[in-house]
């Protein structure tokens, strides 16, 4: 068993909007762009659940004639 198997996996850094990318390599931008693009996936995912939750109790609660 390998060393590395038992210490802890470490987190990417946090992405901060709007700080200085100047520095980083075209590499590390390909990366952070990957890294936004699946979390602006993951909000629209989020969004469709709550449109899905809402329009399921609008028909819960709709008044029959």
């Amino acid at each position: 068993m390998d060393l590395d198997d038992l210490a802890p996996r470490k987190k990417p850094p946090q992405i901060q909007l709007g700080e200085d990318i100047s520095t980083l390599s075209a590499h590390e931008l390909e990366l952070r762009i990957a890294r936004l693009e699946e979390e602006i996936a993951r909000c629209k995912t989020a969004i469709e659940a709550r449109h899905a939750t809402k329009s399921a109790a609008e028909n819960f609660f709709k008044r029959q004639p």
